[in-house]
């Protein structure tokens, strides 16, 4: 029987495994032929169900037997076995990145082959930490194309990172709050939660003219698109693709709204109730008592008015927040100020495009007391992994940059490779010579769950670890964690002393924050570090401590808190 698929649906698909095969790094006679019988076909006139009527498919020239076979099939059938199991032999992701401009599928296999690249996001990842510029074929000019096409190609994203819309929201809201008739006005929703991705932007005014802001709102050069209208709220579409949404109220309402908008369901249906078990009514606009409206002046009248002590927006997610603040038990959180130094630093040494000497300068400008330098170890050679020569060298140059000085100061430090066999990347002689050792999975990420808890726990053990990088190898959006047992490996930690990292690269938020939460409930030290490859990646710290402070971590819980001495007295032990 034959199907009704057209020539141009078989020019397609032939074109398709002519690219996988590419991507796949395959013999490239084999994908040239395929483009070659995508053209020929393309150019004939016959009609291609006729022709295999008349078994005359190998008159077009470049189809020979195999070929024949395989078309045969996809014109009786509608589809081609080879076909489907070559999609399933390739990463998705793979033929995403061939939407940027100026990657083709070499390109894209070269990045596979060397790098382990697989989704769009491993790939934004890599141009920020500068791998691609050595790669043969890119260079730091394609390098910024990719990273370029990546931006734009994001904006047809759902979600985003909080890292990427945090401005443009704040934007926003400085243009609300800056028009004469807009009394308050707050950012609400998962951006105040603090998430580590976000759908959407909530902005909440209060206001006497709802249909004044609306227009004034619509009117901004940021807004793309109105997807929705209702009376007081107006969803739109930004023109970099994330979509905000804007809800206006009269000003004795805002505190309702701003606490209603800002909880998750469950931290809002569980507050409800604990409401109603008092006699109180807890709408959208209000509390009420027998009827009577109870009148709240800020969101902290309306958590005593519960009886509880005040909840910080970054934790109602009904983590334990509302039993806590019943018992004004909320934990002091971090907060930047805190900060007094920071670890997980790469320079120029290994893949970093800043020096240590430009690291530490701008470090102080942040305010730090000191910094730990901790490029790449040997078995990272994608990364410039650091030879025993290069340590030496490079701690020559600390040594000399920390001379004479008084008030800050570099340590010396390694972001060891955990092997597969779960031994760190150098002999014991060589880890001796650091102040500290990062360690760090980097490879086979596909291991059974059970032996990456051993991997890891070994790591642990060994006595010269001292913290645990990106404990579960996660890139936002991009990426899902390694098979590991959390929870086993922050027990681990504990039971050895050791430091967990929370990876403040907004790609990463690694411990998440849930993760965060049951490390400082079994008394695991965190190191909240930027894993800066440059002096910008420095402030990468900050989305950290958001991530820290919805952890329910306090200045106590992390190492970065302790001043230099105390730093130094750590170490030592």
């Amino acid at each position: 029987m034959i199907n009704s698929i057209s020539k141009k649906e078989v020019v397609t698909i032939l074109e398709d495994i002519g690219i996988l095969l590419d991507l796949r790094g395959d013999n490239p006679f084999k994908s040239r032929a395929y483009n070659r019988a995508a053209r020929n076909i393309e150019a004939i006139d016959e009609d291609l169900h006729l022709l295999v009527e008349r078994d005359a498919l190998s008159s077009i020239e470049g189809i020979g037997k195999a070929l024949d076979k395989k078309i045969r099939e996809l014109i009786t059938t509608g589809g081609m076995e080879y076909y489907e199991q070559l999609k399933a032999s390739v990463p998705r992701g793979l033929t995403e990145m061939l939407n940027i401009q100026g990657l083709g599928p070499k390109k894209v296999s070269t990045l596979n082959k060397i790098l382990g690249i697989e989704t769009m996001g491993e790939l934004e990842y890599a141009c920020m930490e500068n791998r691609l510029v050595e790669l043969p074929g890119f260079g730091r000019k394609t390098q910024d194309k990719i990273l370029s096409g990546i931006v734009h190609l994001k904006r047809y994203k759902e979600r985003r990172l909080y890292a990427h819309i945090i401005e443009e929201a704040e934007g926003l809201l400085t243009l609300l709050k800056n028009n004469e008739m807009v009394i308050s006005a707050s950012l609400a929703g998962s951006v105040r939660r603090l998430c580590d991705t976000v759908k959407a932007i909530d902005l909440l005014v209060s206001t006497d003219n709802p249909s004044v802001i609306e227009k004034f709102f619509i009117s901004l050069p940021h807004i793309d698109e109105i997807i929705d209208k209702h009376t007081n709220r107006i969803v739109v579409l930004l023109k970099s693709g994330t979509h905000a949404c804007l809800h206006m109220v009269n000003p004795q309402h805002f505190p309702y709204a701003l606490y209603t908008l800002t909880g998750n369901t469950t931290h809002r249906a569980v507050m409800t109730e604990r409401a109603n078990r008092l006699g109180i009514t807890m709408k959208e606009y209000g509390l009420s008592r027998g009827g009577t409206e109870v009148p709240c002046s800020s969101e902290a009248d309306i958590f005593s008015t519960i009886g509880m002590s005040y909840i910080p927006p970054e934790l109602r997610e009904n983590m334990g927040e509302i039993e806590a603040a019943e018992n004004n038990e909320i934990p002091p959180l971090i907060k930047g100020s805190d900060i007094k130094g920071i670890f997980h630093i790469h320079s120029t040494d290994s893949d970093g495009s800043d020096t240590i000497e430009r690291m530490a300068h701008y470090a102080k400008t942040l305010g730090m007391e000191y910094i730990g330098i901790s490029d790449h170890s040997k078995s990272a050679y994608y990364a410039g992994g650091l030879s025993v020569d290069d340590i030496g060298r490079q701690h020559e140059v600390i040594d000399r940059l920390n001379d004479g000085e008084q008030i800050f100061h570099i340590f010396k430090g390694i972001e060891s490779d955990i092997l597969p066999d779960g031994s760190l990347d150098y002999d014991d002689n060589i880890l001796d010579g650091f102040d500290f050792v990062i360690a760090a999975v980097h490879s086979r990420f596909t291991m059974p769950e059970d032996e990456m808890n051993s991997r890891i726990m070994k790591a642990l053990e060994n006595p010269y670890t001292t913290m645990l990088a990106h404990p579960t190898g996660r890139l936002l959006l991009a990426r899902e964690a390694y098979p590991v047992d959390v929870k086993k490996i922050i027990d681990h930690a504990a039971k050895t002393g050791k430091i967990c990292e929370l990876n403040a690269n907004p790609h990463r938020l690694d411990l998440d924050w849930q993760s965060c939460k049951y490390a400082k409930d079994r008394g695991v030290k965190i190191a909240i570090s930027p894993d800066a490859h440059n002096v910008d990646g420095l402030n990468h710290t900050e989305f950290g401590i958001n991530i820290a402070r919805k952890g329910w971590l306090s200045p106590s819980d992390c190492i970065n808190c302790l001043s230099l001495r105390e730093v130094k007295q750590f170490l030592s032990r």
